[in-house]
């Protein structure tokens, strides 16, 4: 029995890798060489010469900085506003606090294409369109829920007794959720921090939508300009950008690996 278990994952985890497999396979193909009917099989390696083309036509360089504020300030606001609307409503015990979490989490009922263009009016009337001041904004706007949510379910977790205690001992609220709160949640909040730059970073929506100018722009739409009409990329260079964009975050989940397993676990969500 433990043999066909052993097979079964080991299929279903080739049929996960295929696609990685033409990813690379055929981002490493020279331009020439690219051939849409032997996509499965290796042919040169010209991985690096179609980094440098997709880096250079998609002016990846203008948006990378950009790109990485947001992914690192957004989900930085989004973790620490989670977590203080967590800690009030749990551990203070805030009035009607059930009702203001159903407020905070029902952000998340509404598809993010209904607001697109409410939101759109609303940066365009108030000069926050095309700024990485709004695009921050909106990033944090949409991270916050989700982290109220796995810190309200953590703070739970977590004995009134400890609470009690540090008042006792003369400790303030705001020097006990930085003090003692915060530091028990160090997995949580690195977990949460994780899948929020992931998401920040793999934006396309309101990137396309609230943003114009390259050095505003996050990456991902900039990387879209390569399979524009105007692009003139064949799709060596595409698929060459698109796994090189997707570095990052690849090595951000393994450099965190255990914190955000841990965290997954004592964030119970």
């Amino acid at each position: 029995m433990s043999k066909v278990k052993t097979a079964i994952l080991v299929v279903l985890g080739l049929i996960w890798l295929a696609p990685v497999y033409l990813l690379v396979v055929n981002a490493s193909k020279s331009v020439d060489g690219y051939d849409a009917k032997t996509v499965w099989k290796p042919a040169g390696f010209s991985l690096f010469a179609n980094f440098g083309d997709a880096w250079s036509k998609a002016a990846l360089g203008d948006t990378l900085v950009a790109t990485t504020m947001y992914s690192v300030i957004a989900p930085v606001l989004a973790v620490l506003i989670g977590s203080a609307a967590g800690y009030a409503i749990v551990v203070l015990r805030l009035k009607r606090g059930f009702l203001w979490f159903v407020f905070i989490f029902g952000g998340t009922i509404f598809p993010l294409q209904m607001i697109l263009m409410p939101l759109f009016s609303g940066y365009a009337n108030s000069g926050l369109y095309d700024t990485r001041t709004g695009m921050i904004i909106v990033y944090t706007a949409i991270s916050v829920p989700f982290s109220a949510f796995v810190m309200r379910n953590f703070f739970t977790g977590i004995a009134r007794s400890v609470f009690e205690a540090a008042v006792v001992d003369g400790g303030g609220l705001f020097r006990i959720f930085r003090s003692i709160y915060l530091p028990m949640a160090g997995s949580a909040l690195a977990a949460i921090f994780i899948l929020q730059a992931t998401f920040v970073w793999n934006d396309l929506l309101l990137g396309l939508t609230l943003s114009q100018s390259d050095s505003v722009r996050p990456i991902m739409p900039a990387l879209t300009g390569l399979q524009s009409t105007y692009g003139g990329a064949s799709l060596p260079t595409v698929l060459a950008g698109g796994l090189l964009v997707s570095l990052p975050t690849v090595i951000l989940f393994l450099a965190a690996q255990r914190f955000f397993s841990r965290g997954l676990a004592l964030g119970q969500f």
